[in-house]
């Protein structure tokens, strides 16, 4: 029987999982497939660091090394220090015997704890697992289900002062950077006048790049827009990414909230270095460590005076709570973020839940020239035209965990000033000129996983026919290296007749979005923090969310690896489920991913049954949006829940009318229960809407509790467990 590896993850995914998964393996173990999960949630992760649980990460991090591995992996927490310590207290309620996570550990036992605690936080699912590179693009069913049904865009103002600030080479992680191919195995070393921060093992052509922030430059940039904000009367919001960039954007988030509140933590300093306070963990943590001190009340009024004085108004994460942009660094994530200014016509939300006009903060201009040019795109040509623009494509370059930057043991918060030096078998490779604070980082991109980035894009641009771009930037230190290799490997292939071409950020987002703009497909071929971000940004304006995109790494050993979507706005499904009952989430993006798993065994093993049955859910797919079956998004409306019995019900039906007379002879009944008893059934699914649902627990729900509350038709739960 083969397998499908199924991922046990968190928040809105996990909970439509207790739904879902039972209906998928009745399916596919109808044609020899067995469906399997793996625990890879953050308090399964933590669990693990602890020794309490399996380490199922590293496992499947064994499994992508395998040629027949296929893993459905759904969006992952990718956890700050606050969720990590929220977990961490909710698995202690449950009677987890785990330490609390140290913030300053006062000796080796404490260092030793959150060093466990440490391989938890960030991104650390992904570089496990993508063992391939990245193709995302989106599904022509889904495509064409967007443009019938164009979701909302709100225009920009025909003189919309929208903008993109960002440092522009002054200082930042683009214009410091260094970058060099060593030739031979060796160790390197990464030192600061002359201590060992780190070694690593180096590996015979690969890439590597050094570079750094100026924190001096990125205070003086972040007092410059303040004032601009404040000059033309909009929005100061900070955009960054303190999930994946673990160690540098908490860094750049707390200079931020210090700088916006410069009066305020000049005033107190005393009272917050006696607190404990960092303001890198932003205001809601600030809030936690001043309760009930003496002074409480008036720094809470302190920093409410700057909101309501000369400042500039402050982006809202929730103008109900009061909740501002600095409330949490894992609160506003770019590339889920930014994607919502350009459809709101360049618009936040203030303290009163007015939308207005924004100057949008990115510090580093290596991806903030790209979010920079779709603002100005709009402001100069008006909001996209849903149901008649083209789409992006995606060819992304993240193998091997290439360019993790600032989500790996190589960012560093220099402790003084001087040189860093990254030292090779034959010497000096880089070196680099800092002050004290500076967040110097490192960043690897190996030569394999260049090869089959250069062989993906040759190979989709054949099948696609559309032109494909490499975001490569030939006056980056680190893109001149990967422009090199891309021109020497694209001579292993055959290019007759393609139209590859090189471009760098700016000129590729104005080349894609005229394409855009007509209606026409472009391929555009990027590393992985620009993939991040397009593959966020164009499927928010094209399809209404990330999450309906394809997304599947072709594994260098030969498997595959299906991901689902993004998560960004999972953690509020959950809030409104647990309060009322009704799962918002779409779970489109889980059921194009089995679709392709299915797909790849069936094509691997030669297996008629194989192919028949997913050829039955691309029907049941297709069926889904055609008849608009995606969950509502108010109590009362069919949820979650019910778009699982749809998706079920044309499954069925597709394999009832279909090729294949054994599956034809074993669903005909069943399709024939789920639509002689879908008036029953939904019934039975909308008779828990408004209702509070007790799931046992945030980031580690209670099984049994929670798979009640998500299969709460008796009538759908007799038909599927009889399959």
């Amino acid at each position: 029987m083969s397998k499908i590896i199924w991922s046990v993850i968190d928040e809105a995914p996990a909970l439509a999982t207790y739904s879902l998964l039972p209906i998928v393996n009745a399916f596919t173990q109808a044609a020899g497939v067995e469906v399997v999960t793996s625990d890879i949630s953050l308090s399964g992760r933590v669990l693990a660091a602890m020794g309490l649980a399996e380490d199922e990460l590293s496992k499947l991090g064994e499994v992508v090394q395998q040629p027949d591995g296929n893993i459905i992996k759904l969006p992952n927490i990718s956890a700050s220090v606050g969720q990590l310590k929220d977990c961490i207290a909710e698995l202690q309620s449950q009677g987890h015997k785990i330490p609390d996570y140290p913030e300053n550990p006062a000796n080796a036992e404490e260092e030793a704890i959150q060093a466990k605690y440490a391989t938890c936080l960030g991104s650390a699912v992904n570089p496990v697992l993508r063992e391939g590179n990245s193709d995302r693009r989106a599904a022509v069913a889904v495509k064409k289900f967007a443009q019938n049904n164009p979701h909302k865009l709100r225009p920009f103002a025909e003189n919309s002062a929208a903008y993109v600030a960002h440092m522009g080479g002054n200082g930042d992680f683009f214009s410091n950077e260094k970058s060099v191919t060593i030739d031979k195995d060796q160790k390197v070393t990464i030192a600061l006048n002359g201590k060992e921060l780190t070694t690593i093992d180096g590996v015979a052509s690969e890439v590597l790049d050094g570079t750094f922030m100026s924190v001096s430059a990125l205070r003086a940039f972040y007092k410059k827009t303040i004032v601009e904000a404040r000059e033309k009367g909009l929005i100061w919001s900070l955009h960054l990414k303190a999930t994946m960039m673990k160690i540098s954007d908490p860094i750049m988030f707390g200079h931020g909230f210090e700088i916006f509140f410069e009066e305020v933590f000049a005033k107190y300093a005393d009272t917050f270095k006696e607190l404990n306070v960092n303001p890198n963990q932003g205001m809601s943590d600030l809030e936690k460590k001043i309760a009930g001190h003496a002074k409480e009340a008036e720094i809470k009024a302190a920093f409410l005076a700057v909101v309501e004085g000369d400042s500039p108004k402050i982006a809202m994460v929730d103008s109900d709570k009061g909740q501002t942009n600095f409330n949490a660094s894992n609160d506003v994530i770019i590339d889920a973020s930014m994607p919502v200014v350009v459809r709101e016509g360049g618009k936040q939300w203030d303290r009163t839940g007015a939308a207005l006009e924004t100057v949008a903060v990115i510090p580093d201009s290596t991806y903030g020239m790209f979010h920079a040019e779709m603002v100005a795109d709009c402001v100069k040509n008006g909001q996209y035209d849903v149901a008649t623009m083209g789409t992006m494509q995606n060819i992304g370059l993240m193998a091997q965990k290439a360019e993790e930057y600032g989500s790996h043991p190589t960012t560093f918060e220099l402790a003084e000033a001087g040189t860093v030096t990254v030292t090779g078998a034959a010497g000096v490779l880089m070196s680099f000129e800092c002050e004290a604070g500076d967040i110097w980082r490192l960043a690897r991109t190996k030569d394999i996983p260049i090869r089959d980035w250069v062989r993906l894009t040759v190979e989709r641009t054949r099948l696609e026919n559309v032109p494909a771009v490499f975001w490569l930037d030939e006056t980056r230190a680190h893109d001149a290296e990967l422009i090199k290799k891309v021109n020497a490997y694209l001579k292993d292939h055959d290019t007759t007749g393609l139209d590859i071409q090189f471009m760098n950020v700016t000129n590729a987002t104005r080349f894609t979005n005229a394409r855009v703009r007509e209606g026409k497909v472009t391929i555009a071929v990027t590393g992985n923090v620009l993939r991040d971000h397009l593959t966020d940004m164009y499927p928010i304006l094209e399809l209404g969310t990330s999450a309906k995109m394809l997304s599947i790494v072709p594994l260098i050993a030969g498997g595959g690896l299906y991901e689902t979507g993004a998560g960004g706005s999972a953690p509020k499904h959950v809030e409104q489920f647990v309060k009322e009952g009704h799962l918002r989430w779409d779970s489109l993006g889980e059921f194009l991913a089995l679709a392709e798993s299915l797909r790849f065994l069936g094509q691997k093993h030669g297996d008629a049954k194989l192919t028949a049955l997913t050829l039955g859910l691309d029907a049941a797919n297709e069926g889904y949006l055609d008849n608009n079956k995606e969950p509502g998004r108010k109590v009362g409306q069919p949820d979650n829940k019910a778009s699982h019995f749809f998706l079920a019900q044309y499954w069925a039906k597709a394999l009832a009318e279909g090729a294949d007379a054994e599956l034809a002879a074993k669903f005909a009944p069943v399709a024939k229960a789920l639509t002689e008893n879908e008036a029953k059934i939904i019934e039975e699914l909308l008779a828990v809407e408004g209702k509070a649902q007790d799931i046992g627990g945030y980031f580690r729900p209670d099984d049994a509790k929670a798979e009640k509350a998500m299969r709460p038709s008796a009538t759908l739960n007799a038909i599927i467990d009889a399959i």
